[in-house]
């Protein structure tokens, strides 16, 4: 919990473990333009008190090991890449928070964050190495062997108390209602301690790892420093060229730390061959679950079956529940009906959802963890006859989403450059929407990860590579009218062209999702021929690839949904 205080100094207690160093940072530096300084209130956190015995008990769900078949790489050969990247840049260890890049590092998943497969812990690489942070509770003998035979050491929580006893830490953190990721905090921060020590160069994540972990390690290194004051390191004075004045990483003049990336962070979002295959499959079979259920309420809605958007949320869920190697939704489920379309991030509650009719577009937006993938997808349909603003402005969108499939581009483009073809079309007649186009999506992992993206936001320059996932979802929304998203999942893959251009590789993109889009949306007299043609194409592929999963009725309206256009 975060306070204005006139007061000298930042003070490390547990609610740093909420905020990354950067963010922490930023905040400081914006209070201090207000002459007044950012600490942190030293001994309770206001929400704890106000929250009481009411506080939930820490997740408890077992962890598990992801199998080889879908994570494709051993977990020794990720933690040799890892180190080779420490190497490289003349690091000791590594401290990895990020609990998606902890899951796929150590071929592991859990269940302690909804929506996600990843469980609350904290990783330490180190040269010959690696210690995993976590609760032993949710450690079978399964996932026991599988980090033993790894070489990775499990450290578990229940041993915090008597190793910190005699550390200052412990009475800045030792009350009866401290939570579980604050004991792993904890740990953590001991062996940060022990590192520095060691004098070990440490490579932090400062855009990811959180202000307690870094302030820990920076207030055991200049311990150290202090203790050492006779000593060559401690009492030779750097000279002004040695000197960096404010890089957090430098201790006068001796270099304890690299900030930079997560080396993680890259290695994950380029999918290997067994985590392609994963979610093409874990795709196909959501595209079957939605073929469904949109037979479904099309059925349902012709026949005047009153369904609010919550409902029709459930029930989606329900027929996603039937396919093999379902776990849970990988996001909250975006059922948004007219104005609440609109919304970019509606969330329905039964208190408050409308009622879906005939009369409105109905935009939903929703997705699946898989035991081999993650979905997202977004469709939006009109159980009715659509305006014709509203059948303008969906194949406006239609065509900045045929666009960006479309693109060819060369390696080492960054998401950004790409992001104005999926704006074009609504550009060329003043209309925009507030929100990037793509995000990365991880295999059976988070639906949302970076570091790449697509978006009007030029700042992040990662280059899209061979083997990553974006989404593509560019929309429209009309304020308390109706909203307009359609969304596929694409893998970034290498093309074959005639040229080679400086000798460097051209890329492009493969769909991953097969869902219909509703063509009486389409206004066909705004589409170019090849637009046309890409749709046609579109459902083509999704009846080649979808039917045989199908039958009956559902697999009727498969058929009904992907006849073509128009001949051209």
């Amino acid at each position: 919990m975060m306070f204005y205080h006139l007061v000298a100094e930042l003070v490390l207690i547990r609610m740093q473990f909420l905020f990354s160093f950067d963010a922490a940072e930023e905040l400081k530096d914006s209070i201090a333009n207000k002459n007044h300084e950012l600490v942190l209130v030293q001994g309770m956190n206001l929400v704890d008190e106000i929250w009481g015995d009411a506080r939930p008990n820490p997740p408890k769900e077992p962890t598990r090991v992801h199998d080889i078949k879908y994570a494709g790489i051993d977990v020794p050969s990720k933690l040799s890449f890892i180190r080779s990247q420490l190497a490289e840049n003349g690091c000791d260890a590594v401290v990895i928070s990020m609990l998606d890049e902890v899951a796929w590092l150590l071929n592991m998943r859990g269940s302690d964050v909804p929506h996600s497969p990843v469980f609350y812990s904290y990783l330490i690489v180190e040269v010959s190495t690696a210690t995993l942070f976590v609760d032993n509770s949710k450690v079978s003998k399964d996932v026991l062997e599988h980090l033993e035979q790894a070489g990775v050491k499990l450290k578990p929580y229940e041993a915090i108390i008597s190793e910190v006893e005699r550390k200052k830490i412990l009475r800045q953190f030792n009350r009866e209602n401290i939570i579980f990721a604050m004991l792993l905090l904890i740990k953590t921060l001991i062996a940060l301690s022990r590192l520095a020590e060691k004098g070990a160069k440490l490579w932090l994540d400062s855009s990811s790892v959180n202000a307690a972990i870094i302030t820990a390690f920076k207030s055991s290194c200049d311990m150290k420093k202090k203790g050492k004051a006779g000593e060559e390191v401690g009492e030779k004075e750097a000279s002004s060229n040695d000197r960096i004045t404010g890089d957090p990483s430098v201790h006068n003049g001796v270099i304890s730390a690299v900030y930079n990336v997560s080396p993680v962070a890259l290695a994950k979002s380029v999918k290997n061959d067994a985590e392609i295959e994963g979610m093409k499959n874990s795709h196909l079979r959501d595209a079957a679950a939605l073929a469904e259920f949109w037979c479904w309420l099309e059925e349902e809605i012709c026949k005047s079956v009153p369904l609010t958007e919550v409902q029709i949320a459930e029930k989606l869920l329900e027929f996603r529940q039937k396919q093999d190697g379902f776990i849970e939704t990988s996001f909250d489920t975006i059922s948004g009906y007219g104005a609440n379309g609109a919304i970019i991030h509606y969330r329905p509650t039964p208190e408050s959802c409308s009622s879906v009719g005939s009369d409105n577009l109905f935009l939903l937006d929703s997705g699946a963890q898989y035991i081999d993938g993650t979905t997202d997808i977004t469709r939006t349909v009109h159980f009715g006859e659509a305006s014709p603003r509203q059948k303008e402005c969906f194949t406006r969108v239609l065509q900045g989403h045929i666009a960006l499939d479309q693109a060819v581009f060369p390696e080492r483009t960054p998401g950004f450059v790409l992001d104005v073809l999926a704006r074009s079309s609504l550009w060329k007649i003043g209309l925009d929407y507030r929100h990037g186009t793509g995000h990365g999506v991880g295999a059976a992992l988070n639906v949302h990860e970076g570091p790449q993206s697509i978006s009007y936001r030029y700042g992040n320059l990662t280059a899209l590579q061979k083997g990553m996932i974006v989404s593509n979802e560019p929309g429209y929304y009309e304020d308390n009218s109706f909203g307009i998203r359609i969304e596929n999942l694409l893998l970034v893959k290498e093309l074959n062209l005639a040229n080679s251009f400086g000798g460097i590789s051209y890329l492009g993109f493969e769909k991953l999702t097969f869902v219909p889009i509703q063509s009486k949306l389409i206004e066909s007299s705004l589409m170019s021929p090849s637009e046309i043609n890409w749709v046609n194409d579109y459902h083509e592929e999704v009846w080649e690839k979808v039917s045989p999963l199908l039958s009956g009725h559902s697999r009727d309206w498969l058929w009904k949904n992907t006849r073509p256009l128009l001949d051209v």
